[in-house]
């Protein structure tokens, strides 16, 4: 999520702050005058624990809660058959609202088009768009094809552009026409001027030689398939082939490539697999209650092409069946006080800045929020003051802090909207379900004690696979023996913050 580190003594004070011991976490029993406190290694994270014990700066979020072993489209496939006429989402702008049921119709009628148009297993397909419906529907009729969905971010300029597709040797390229003053195909234009004489939307690229197509999502454009063409593309043979996909898919397959230049150098496209996302979207899931809460409606402005709307926002719809809420197609502070009303959305996602604004707008009064019970903060880091303006205006008592990279999927460390006042202005929260944290002396690796600062080291599930056609810089960033190194050297600290 390439969220920004927290300084110091503010970061990760969470980390021991609710502890259970590892004698306790094997089934034996725990004299508390007799064993020593330098054994605890490990924090139950089911629910928020009650005894800190944390010596070292190392943690681990034990669990009796199993990883899940799917697919994207087996998690949703799994939904759609338990909740077929629940809501899966709604896009006010574009007046779209489809159940579960409906949108696993139009997943499983793409995923066939894509077949039919000749797009393989581990193909890339580079989806460049604004929240639209067009992006999550392509999210997951691609992961159920096995082609690799590469994020770009809509405001990508020529150059940018032309490097993220070339990176990864994109063989297909999504995106709407135009959305404002971005100019979408003539950007795609100007990288492939093949485009212009192009007559049956197959083209050959000099400057793009892995490209074979572009689809958009409105109008027609000369050389450019249009999305309706590839819905209604394919026969029955193509729902057979898709049907056969489905037994050789692996959830350790790479399944998105999501940018970040992390702290420094050119970006590096961070590859998923569906293991990664699929967990990720559990644990956060449950930590906020999803699965407890009878209808959840999230508010989703955050951008798709990021992790914090792609995991947290579609992936967390396929696992838990909650409702996504996109108030528009970029961000519109009265659009999503308007949709929080409209939708009774009884969670928001939003990075600070967002909720600064949402706080700013002059009629921010007059709206009916009462049916928001939690949400979660995320992005960059979210200054104490603001934390208690959300608990306090909006009176959302169980707004939650995030922190994650990109590279882990992205959340490692996350609130329980239970926590108090003092947990979640201090914090960023406690350690994930089956993910190990250490903070380290940067230069020599050594685990240093709790409450000094060093660099934060992540393991578990959660790790990516690499970036993409990079082997060098990923062992740099992830080490023999599975650690990977954040990057912010000093700027984390471990520390136990007593309970609620």
């Amino acid at each position: 999520m390439a969220m920004a580190a927290y300084h110091a003594e503010k970061l990760l004070r969470c980390c021991g702050y609710y502890t259970e011991l590892l004698k306790i976490s094997l089934g034996k029993p725990w004299n508390q005058k007799s064993e020593k406190i330098k054994y605890c290694r490990s924090l139950h994270v089911d629910s928020p624990p009650c005894i800190p014990s944390l010596t070292n700066s190392y943690v681990h979020g034990t669990s009796t809660v199993s990883l899940l072993p799917l697919t994207v489209g087996e998690a949703l496939q799994t939904t759609a058959a338990k909740w077929p006429d629940r809501d899966a989402v709604v896009f006010l702008q574009d007046n779209i609202q489809k159940t579960f049921s409906q949108f696993q119709q139009d997943v499983d009628q793409l995923a066939a088009g894509l077949v039919a148009l000749g797009l393989k297993k581990g193909d890339r397909l580079g989806l460049w768009c604004p929240n639209i419906y067009e992006w999550i529907l392509f999210q997951f009729a691609t992961a159920k094809a096995g082609i690799i969905l590469v994020s770009l971010n809509p405001a990508y300029q020529l150059t940018e552009l032309e490097f993220a597709l070339r990176k990864v040797q994109c063989n297909a390229v999504v995106c709407p026409t135009q959305s404002k003053s971005q100019r979408f195909c003539d950007i795609l234009r100007k990288i492939c001027p093949e485009l212009n004489t192009a007559a049956s939307g197959i083209i050959k690229s000099l400057r793009l030689p892995d490209l074979r197509m572009v689809i958009v999502t409105e109008g027609r454009q000369p050389g450019m398939l249009h999305v309706d063409d590839v819905m209604q593309a394919a026969e029955s043979q193509h729902y057979q082939q898709l049907d056969s996909l489905q037994r050789i898919l692996s959830f350790d397959d790479p399944i998105n490539i999501q940018f970040t230049s992390g702290t420094t150098g050119n970006p590096k496209g961070v590859t998923l697999s569906h293991h990664n996302i699929v967990n990720n979207a559990y644990f956060v899931g449950l930590r906020m209650g999803y699965s407890l809460r009878p209808n959840v409606r999230v508010c989703v402005p955050v951008p798709m092409y990021h992790c914090f709307g792609s995991v947290l926002g579609g992936v967390c719809m396929a696992v838990h069946g909650i409702t996504l809420v996109f108030p528009s197609a970029v961000y519109d502070g009265q659009a999503n006080l308007e949709a929080i009303q409209k939708e009774r959305c009884t969670v928001i996602y939003g990075t600070p800045t967002m909720y600064i604004d949402l706080l700013s707008q002059p009629n921010f009064g007059k709206y009916d929020l009462s049916s928001v019970e939690t949400g979660i903060v995320g992005g960059s880091s979210c200054p104490t003051e603001l934390m208690k303006r959300v608990r306090s205006i909006m009176n959302v008592k169980g707004m939650t802090v995030a922190y994650g990279t990109t590279e882990n999927s992205p959340i490692t460390f996350l609130q329980f909207p239970l926590d108090g006042q003092e947990l979640k202005t201090e914090t960023v929260g406690c350690i994930m379900n089956h993910t190990e944290a250490k903070v380290v002396e940067p230069s020599s690796g050594k685990l240093l004690p709790l409450g000094q600062t060093g660099e934060l080291l992540i393991r578990g599930y959660c790790v990516m696979r690499g970036y993409w056609n990079e082997p060098d810089k990923t062992c740099k960033s992830i080490s023999d023996d599975g650690w990977y190194k954040t990057g912010y050297g000093g700027s984390w600290s471990l520390s136990i913050v007593p309970g609620r």
